[in-house]
Protein backbone atom coordinates (compact mmCIF):
# COMPACT_ATOMS: atom_id res chain seq x y z
CA UNK A 1 0.00 0.00 0.00
CA UNK A 2 1.37 3.91 -1.39
CA UNK A 3 -0.29 6.45 1.38
CA UNK A 4 0.56 9.91 0.84
CA UNK A 5 0.48 12.12 3.76
CA UNK A 6 -0.29 15.84 3.77
CA UNK A 7 -0.07 18.21 7.03
CA UNK A 8 1.04 21.64 7.38
CA UNK A 9 2.96 20.47 10.55
CA UNK A 10 5.05 17.53 10.98
CA UNK A 11 7.80 16.07 12.89
CA UNK A 12 10.23 17.45 14.95
CA UNK A 13 7.68 20.42 15.36
CA UNK A 14 6.13 19.76 18.92
CA UNK A 15 2.77 19.82 17.78
CA UNK A 16 2.98 16.93 15.58
CA UNK A 17 0.75 14.06 17.92
CA UNK A 18 0.35 11.88 15.21
CA UNK A 19 1.44 12.34 11.75
CA UNK A 20 5.25 11.34 11.34
CA UNK A 21 4.42 8.36 14.33
CA UNK A 22 1.25 7.28 11.78
CA UNK A 23 3.65 7.31 9.06
CA UNK A 24 6.43 5.81 10.81
CA UNK A 25 4.17 2.76 12.37
CA UNK A 26 2.66 2.02 8.58
CA UNK A 27 6.52 1.52 6.87
CA UNK A 28 7.42 -1.21 9.73
CA UNK A 29 4.19 -2.42 8.71
CA UNK A 30 5.28 -2.89 5.07
CA UNK A 31 4.09 0.12 3.64
CA UNK A 32 5.23 2.88 0.96
CA UNK A 33 4.74 6.51 2.91
CA UNK A 34 5.50 9.76 1.39
CA UNK A 35 4.62 13.00 3.68
CA UNK A 36 4.53 16.50 2.15
CA UNK A 37 4.97 18.78 4.33
CA UNK A 38 6.49 22.36 5.58
CA UNK A 39 10.02 23.61 6.74
CA UNK A 40 9.46 23.24 10.49
CA UNK A 41 8.67 26.77 11.91
CA UNK A 42 6.13 26.22 14.94
CA UNK A 43 5.72 27.76 17.98
CA UNK A 44 7.62 30.63 16.88
CA UNK A 45 6.98 31.50 13.09
CA UNK A 46 10.65 31.15 12.78
CA UNK A 47 12.69 28.20 10.43
CA UNK A 48 14.57 25.67 12.69
CA UNK A 49 17.91 25.57 13.09
CA UNK A 50 19.47 23.15 10.31
CA UNK A 51 16.49 24.05 8.21
CA UNK A 52 17.18 26.44 5.05
CA UNK A 53 13.93 27.55 3.17
CA UNK A 54 13.65 25.97 -0.73
CA UNK A 55 11.79 25.32 -3.07
CA UNK A 56 11.67 21.60 -1.88
CA UNK A 57 13.89 19.68 0.16
CA UNK A 58 13.72 15.72 0.52
CA UNK A 59 14.97 13.92 3.64
CA UNK A 60 13.97 10.53 4.87
CA UNK A 61 12.58 9.76 8.43
CA UNK A 62 11.97 6.23 10.19
CA UNK A 63 11.60 5.25 6.48
CA UNK A 64 8.92 7.90 5.58
CA UNK A 65 9.68 9.84 2.74
CA UNK A 66 9.50 14.15 3.78
CA UNK A 67 9.28 16.05 0.93
CA UNK A 68 9.11 20.08 2.64
CA UNK A 69 7.49 22.62 0.27
CA UNK A 70 8.38 26.62 1.00
CA UNK A 71 6.12 28.39 3.30
CA UNK A 72 5.44 32.46 4.70
CA UNK A 73 6.82 31.17 8.46
CA UNK A 74 3.97 32.99 10.76
CA UNK A 75 2.81 32.01 14.31
CA UNK A 76 1.32 35.83 15.90
CA UNK A 77 -1.64 37.36 16.90
CA UNK A 78 -1.91 38.46 13.05
CA UNK A 79 -4.93 36.91 11.51
CA UNK A 80 -3.63 38.23 8.18
CA UNK A 81 -0.50 36.74 8.96
CA UNK A 82 -1.59 33.82 9.87
CA UNK A 83 -3.75 33.27 6.57
CA UNK A 84 -1.18 34.09 4.29
CA UNK A 85 1.01 31.30 6.14
CA UNK A 86 -2.12 29.21 5.61
CA UNK A 87 -2.33 30.00 1.87
CA UNK A 88 1.86 29.91 1.00
CA UNK A 89 1.48 26.30 2.09
CA UNK A 90 -1.58 25.61 0.20
CA UNK A 91 -0.07 27.06 -3.11
CA UNK A 92 3.20 25.40 -2.73
CA UNK A 93 1.27 21.84 -2.49
CA UNK A 94 -0.75 22.87 -5.28
CA UNK A 95 1.91 24.11 -7.19
CA UNK A 96 4.93 21.58 -6.82
CA UNK A 97 3.65 18.36 -5.51
CA UNK A 98 1.96 17.38 -8.25
CA UNK A 99 4.88 16.48 -9.87
CA UNK A 100 7.57 15.44 -7.14
CA UNK A 101 5.51 12.92 -5.22
CA UNK A 102 4.79 9.67 -6.97
CA UNK A 103 2.12 7.60 -7.44
CA UNK A 104 0.09 7.01 -4.41
CA UNK A 105 -3.07 4.25 -3.51
CA UNK A 106 -4.55 6.47 -0.89
CA UNK A 107 -4.39 9.83 0.93
CA UNK A 108 -4.15 11.30 4.52
CA UNK A 109 -4.62 14.97 4.87
CA UNK A 110 -4.60 16.28 8.48
CA UNK A 111 -6.30 19.60 9.34
CA UNK A 112 -6.07 22.13 10.37
CA UNK A 113 -5.62 24.85 8.59
CA UNK A 114 -8.91 23.87 6.34
CA UNK A 115 -6.57 25.48 3.20
CA UNK A 116 -4.69 22.07 3.94
CA UNK A 117 -7.78 20.39 2.80
CA UNK A 118 -7.98 22.42 -0.48
CA UNK A 119 -4.13 21.85 -1.41
CA UNK A 120 -5.39 17.75 -0.63
CA UNK A 121 -8.48 17.93 -2.88
CA UNK A 122 -6.54 19.83 -5.69
CA UNK A 123 -3.93 16.68 -5.26
CA UNK A 124 -6.69 13.67 -5.69
CA UNK A 125 -8.09 15.74 -8.41
CA UNK A 126 -4.75 15.56 -10.87
CA UNK A 127 -3.85 12.29 -8.96
CA UNK A 128 -7.37 10.52 -9.05
CA UNK A 129 -6.49 9.83 -5.27
CA UNK A 130 -8.84 9.16 -2.59
CA UNK A 131 -8.84 10.78 0.53
CA UNK A 132 -9.02 10.51 4.50
CA UNK A 133 -9.92 14.04 6.00
CA UNK A 134 -8.43 13.92 9.47
CA UNK A 135 -10.02 16.77 11.53
CA UNK A 136 -8.50 17.77 14.85
CA UNK A 137 -10.13 21.19 15.34
CA UNK A 138 -13.45 22.06 14.04
CA UNK A 139 -13.33 25.07 11.56
CA UNK A 140 -15.18 27.90 11.32
CA UNK A 141 -16.14 27.43 15.28
CA UNK A 142 -12.13 26.59 16.27
CA UNK A 143 -11.55 30.57 14.72
CA UNK A 144 -14.43 32.46 16.50
CA UNK A 145 -13.24 30.85 19.72
CA UNK A 146 -9.77 31.63 19.53
CA UNK A 147 -10.32 35.38 18.22
CA UNK A 148 -8.08 34.47 15.41
CA UNK A 149 -10.75 35.79 13.19
CA UNK A 150 -14.13 37.02 13.65
CA UNK A 151 -16.22 38.51 10.92
CA UNK A 152 -19.30 36.79 10.67
CA UNK A 153 -19.27 37.22 6.57
CA UNK A 154 -15.69 35.68 6.61
CA UNK A 155 -16.97 32.78 8.95
CA UNK A 156 -19.60 31.87 7.33
CA UNK A 157 -17.65 31.21 4.04
CA UNK A 158 -14.57 29.21 5.97
CA UNK A 159 -17.95 26.92 6.74
CA UNK A 160 -19.08 26.84 3.12
CA UNK A 161 -15.60 25.90 2.31
CA UNK A 162 -15.15 23.29 4.68
CA UNK A 163 -18.53 21.42 3.69
CA UNK A 164 -17.28 21.56 0.32
CA UNK A 165 -14.19 19.99 1.32
CA UNK A 166 -15.95 17.14 3.71
CA UNK A 167 -18.35 16.25 0.24
CA UNK A 168 -15.42 15.21 -1.12
CA UNK A 169 -13.01 13.62 1.06
CA UNK A 170 -13.70 9.61 1.15
CA UNK A 171 -14.03 10.00 4.27
CA UNK A 172 -13.51 12.19 7.21
CA UNK A 173 -12.18 11.00 10.76
CA UNK A 174 -12.41 13.23 14.17
CA UNK A 175 -11.51 11.75 17.20
CA UNK A 176 -14.86 12.93 20.01
CA UNK A 177 -18.37 11.63 19.68
CA UNK A 178 -19.46 15.43 19.65
CA UNK A 179 -17.04 16.40 16.99
CA UNK A 180 -19.08 13.65 14.98
CA UNK A 181 -22.39 14.81 16.24
CA UNK A 182 -21.16 18.03 14.71
CA UNK A 183 -20.25 16.71 11.16
CA UNK A 184 -23.96 15.14 10.98
CA UNK A 185 -25.73 18.52 11.93
CA UNK A 186 -23.66 19.97 8.78
CA UNK A 187 -25.07 17.37 6.71
CA UNK A 188 -22.12 14.77 6.86
CA UNK A 189 -23.61 11.20 5.96
CA UNK A 190 -22.79 9.08 9.18
CA UNK A 191 -21.09 6.53 6.97
CA UNK A 192 -18.40 8.15 5.82
CA UNK A 193 -17.38 9.47 9.47
CA UNK A 194 -15.09 7.50 11.69
CA UNK A 195 -14.39 8.30 15.09
CA UNK A 196 -10.30 7.22 15.66
CA UNK A 197 -8.60 8.64 18.92
CA UNK A 198 -5.66 10.06 19.02
CA UNK A 199 -2.22 8.32 21.07
CA UNK A 200 0.74 9.92 22.50
CA UNK A 201 4.16 8.46 22.04
CA UNK A 202 4.42 5.56 24.25
CA UNK A 203 7.95 5.59 23.82
CA UNK A 204 8.32 8.98 25.73
CA UNK A 205 5.25 9.35 27.61
CA UNK A 206 5.51 7.00 30.33
CA UNK A 207 5.37 6.22 33.94
CA UNK A 208 8.40 7.53 35.89
CA UNK A 209 10.18 7.61 39.68
CA UNK A 210 10.73 10.61 40.92
CA UNK A 211 14.05 12.29 40.28
CA UNK A 212 15.74 13.96 43.06
CA UNK A 213 17.90 15.78 41.00
CA UNK A 214 15.47 17.05 38.74
CA UNK A 215 13.47 17.93 41.43
CA UNK A 216 16.25 19.72 43.05
CA UNK A 217 16.72 21.71 39.54
CA UNK A 218 13.30 22.88 39.10
CA UNK A 219 12.70 24.02 42.32
CA UNK A 220 9.80 21.23 42.51
CA UNK A 221 11.36 19.30 46.01
CA UNK A 222 8.85 19.59 48.92
CA UNK A 223 5.93 21.16 47.14
CA UNK A 224 2.61 20.40 46.16
CA UNK A 225 3.09 20.58 42.39
CA UNK A 226 0.01 21.75 40.27
CA UNK A 227 1.58 21.25 36.43
CA UNK A 228 0.62 22.30 33.24
CA UNK A 229 2.84 21.61 30.08
CA UNK A 230 2.35 22.51 26.71
CA UNK A 231 1.57 25.16 24.68
CA UNK A 232 0.49 28.85 26.66
CA UNK A 233 -1.82 29.89 23.89
CA UNK A 234 -5.48 31.92 23.79
CA UNK A 235 -7.42 28.92 24.33
CA UNK A 236 -5.59 27.33 27.69
CA UNK A 237 -7.08 29.91 29.71
CA UNK A 238 -4.22 29.58 31.77
CA UNK A 239 -4.93 33.16 33.90
CA UNK A 240 -7.56 30.96 35.30
CA UNK A 241 -4.51 29.34 37.04
CA UNK A 242 -3.20 32.47 38.44
CA UNK A 243 -6.45 33.46 39.90
CA UNK A 244 -6.83 30.24 41.75
CA UNK A 245 -3.02 30.82 42.80
CA UNK A 246 -3.89 34.01 44.24
CA UNK A 247 -6.55 32.48 46.56
CA UNK A 248 -4.14 29.36 47.45
CA UNK A 249 -1.64 31.64 49.17
CA UNK A 250 -2.73 30.13 52.46
CA UNK A 251 -1.35 26.52 51.34
CA UNK A 252 2.68 26.97 52.30
CA UNK A 253 3.50 24.20 50.18
CA UNK A 254 1.10 24.51 46.86
CA UNK A 255 2.77 26.07 43.67
CA UNK A 256 1.28 26.06 40.18
CA UNK A 257 3.61 24.92 37.42
CA UNK A 258 3.58 26.05 34.15
CA UNK A 259 5.76 24.46 31.92
CA UNK A 260 5.97 25.58 27.89
CA UNK A 261 5.68 28.90 26.14
CA UNK A 262 3.30 30.84 23.87
CA UNK A 263 1.40 33.91 23.03
CA UNK A 264 -0.21 34.49 26.52
CA UNK A 265 2.93 33.64 28.67
CA UNK A 266 4.34 37.27 28.91
CA UNK A 267 0.81 38.39 29.70
CA UNK A 268 0.76 35.50 32.67
CA UNK A 269 4.11 36.36 34.02
CA UNK A 270 2.72 39.74 34.23
CA UNK A 271 0.12 38.90 36.40
CA UNK A 272 2.37 36.99 38.63
CA UNK A 273 4.67 39.74 39.41
CA UNK A 274 1.79 42.45 39.39
CA UNK A 275 0.30 40.04 42.27
CA UNK A 276 3.67 39.20 44.18
CA UNK A 277 2.41 35.71 43.55
CA UNK A 278 5.44 33.14 45.22
CA UNK A 279 3.75 29.97 44.14
CA UNK A 280 3.67 29.99 40.91
CA UNK A 281 6.65 28.96 38.88
CA UNK A 282 7.29 29.22 35.05
CA UNK A 283 9.83 26.60 33.47
CA UNK A 284 11.28 27.25 29.37
CA UNK A 285 9.38 24.90 27.02
CA UNK A 286 11.33 21.77 27.48
CA UNK A 287 11.56 18.88 24.67
CA UNK A 288 9.29 16.05 24.95
CA UNK A 289 11.46 13.66 26.25
CA UNK A 290 12.02 15.85 29.80
CA UNK A 291 8.26 16.05 30.31
CA UNK A 292 8.04 12.61 32.00
CA UNK A 293 10.13 13.49 34.41
CA UNK A 294 8.88 16.49 35.35
CA UNK A 295 5.05 14.98 35.07
CA UNK A 296 6.22 12.60 37.89
CA UNK A 297 6.71 15.29 40.01
CA UNK A 298 3.16 16.86 39.60
CA UNK A 299 1.00 15.73 42.61
CA UNK A 300 -1.80 16.64 39.90
CA UNK A 301 -1.49 17.32 36.19
CA UNK A 302 -4.20 20.45 35.12
CA UNK A 303 -5.50 20.42 32.35
CA UNK A 304 -7.87 23.65 30.70
CA UNK A 305 -9.34 24.89 28.14
CA UNK A 306 -11.69 28.17 27.28
CA UNK A 307 -15.09 27.81 28.05
CA UNK A 308 -16.66 27.66 24.84
CA UNK A 309 -19.12 25.24 23.10
CA UNK A 310 -16.59 24.42 20.77
CA UNK A 311 -14.70 22.62 23.72
CA UNK A 312 -17.49 20.56 24.64
CA UNK A 313 -16.49 18.59 21.48
CA UNK A 314 -12.77 18.37 22.23
CA UNK A 315 -9.93 15.96 23.65
CA UNK A 316 -7.30 18.15 24.58
CA UNK A 317 -4.39 16.16 22.77
CA UNK A 318 -2.39 16.11 26.06
CA UNK A 319 -4.64 14.44 27.60
CA UNK A 320 -3.51 11.26 25.92
CA UNK A 321 0.11 12.42 27.34
CA UNK A 322 -1.14 13.26 31.07
CA UNK A 323 -2.55 9.97 31.41
CA UNK A 324 0.43 7.80 30.51
CA UNK A 325 2.01 9.27 32.38
CA UNK A 326 -0.37 8.13 35.24
CA UNK A 327 -0.73 11.02 37.16
CA UNK A 328 -4.09 12.37 38.43
CA UNK A 329 -5.67 15.31 36.32
CA UNK A 330 -7.79 18.18 37.24
CA UNK A 331 -9.82 18.50 34.45
CA UNK A 332 -11.08 22.36 33.45
CA UNK A 333 -13.06 21.14 29.90
CA UNK A 334 -16.50 20.87 28.97
CA UNK A 335 -17.95 18.05 27.45
CA UNK A 336 -16.17 15.03 25.69
CA UNK A 337 -12.20 16.05 27.43
CA UNK A 338 -14.16 15.74 30.97
CA UNK A 339 -15.75 12.35 30.36
CA UNK A 340 -12.79 10.96 28.97
CA UNK A 341 -11.55 11.63 33.30
CA UNK A 342 -15.16 11.02 35.26
CA UNK A 343 -15.25 7.55 33.23
CA UNK A 344 -11.63 6.68 33.69
CA UNK A 345 -11.45 7.67 37.34
CA UNK A 346 -8.05 9.81 36.51
CA UNK A 347 -8.90 12.67 38.84
CA UNK A 348 -11.65 15.46 39.42
CA UNK A 349 -13.40 17.61 36.74
CA UNK A 350 -14.15 21.43 37.79
CA UNK A 351 -16.17 23.86 35.39
CA UNK A 352 -13.54 25.63 33.07
CA UNK A 353 -12.26 29.44 33.37
CA UNK A 354 -13.56 29.28 37.17
CA UNK A 355 -10.89 30.06 39.56
CA UNK A 356 -13.26 29.39 42.34
CA UNK A 357 -13.82 25.89 41.15
CA UNK A 358 -10.39 24.99 40.53
CA UNK A 359 -9.18 26.28 43.63
CA UNK A 360 -11.48 23.74 45.40
CA UNK A 361 -10.52 20.77 43.38
CA UNK A 362 -6.83 21.83 44.26
CA UNK A 363 -7.72 21.68 47.79
CA UNK A 364 -9.78 18.80 47.48
CA UNK A 365 -6.76 16.76 46.20
CA UNK A 366 -4.14 18.70 48.57
CA UNK A 367 -6.54 17.15 51.43
CA UNK A 368 -6.49 13.56 49.93
CA UNK A 369 -4.22 11.06 51.12
CA UNK A 370 -1.63 10.21 48.71
CA UNK A 371 -2.60 6.43 47.70
CA UNK A 372 -5.58 7.70 46.58
CA UNK A 373 -3.94 10.21 44.54
CA UNK A 374 -1.75 7.75 43.00
CA UNK A 375 -4.85 5.18 42.15
CA UNK A 376 -6.50 8.33 39.88
CA UNK A 377 -3.03 8.51 38.21
CA UNK A 378 -3.03 4.50 37.99
CA UNK A 379 -6.67 4.33 36.40
CA UNK A 380 -5.70 6.83 33.86
CA UNK A 381 -2.98 4.82 32.60
CA UNK A 382 -5.39 1.76 32.73
CA UNK A 383 -7.95 4.39 30.25
CA UNK A 384 -4.71 5.16 28.12
CA UNK A 385 -3.72 1.43 27.48
CA UNK A 386 -7.48 0.50 26.71
CA UNK A 387 -8.67 3.25 24.38
CA UNK A 388 -5.61 5.11 23.24
CA UNK A 389 -2.68 2.96 22.90
CA UNK A 390 -1.16 3.74 19.72
CA UNK A 391 -1.43 0.23 18.26
CA UNK A 392 -4.76 -0.33 18.51
CA UNK A 393 -5.51 3.22 16.45
CA UNK A 394 -3.24 2.78 13.86
CA UNK A 395 -4.75 -0.92 13.11
CA UNK A 396 -8.13 1.10 12.61
CA UNK A 397 -6.48 3.63 10.18
CA UNK A 398 -4.47 1.04 8.63
CA UNK A 399 -7.74 -1.05 8.01
CA UNK A 400 -9.50 2.09 6.67
CA UNK A 401 -7.20 2.64 3.87
CA UNK A 402 -7.00 -0.91 2.67
CA UNK A 403 -10.86 -0.92 2.64
CA UNK A 404 -10.88 2.47 0.28
CA UNK A 405 -8.23 0.74 -1.70
CA UNK A 406 -10.02 -2.29 -2.24
CA UNK A 407 -13.20 -0.61 -3.16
Amino acid sequence: MRVLILSFFYDPEPNDIKIHSLGAELVKRGHEVTTVTTFPNYPYGEIYDGYTQKWRQWETKDGVKVLRLPIYADHTRSGIKRILSYISFMLSVMIFAPFLTAKADVMWVYHPPLTTGMAGWWLSLLKRLPFVYDIQDMWPETLAATGMFSNPHGLRVVGAVAKWIYRRAKFVNVDTRGMQRNLIEKGVPEHKITVYQTWTDEAIYRPLERDPEVGKHYGLEGRFNVMFGGNMGLVQSLHTGIEAATKLQDLPDFQLVLIGDGLVLPDLQAMVEQRGLTNVRFIERQPASNMPALYAWADALWLPLKDDPLFEMTIPAKTQSYLACARPIICSVPGDGAEVIRASGAGVVCPPEDALALEKAIRRLYTMPRDEREKMGESGRIAYQTHFQRKLIIDQYEQLFQSIITK
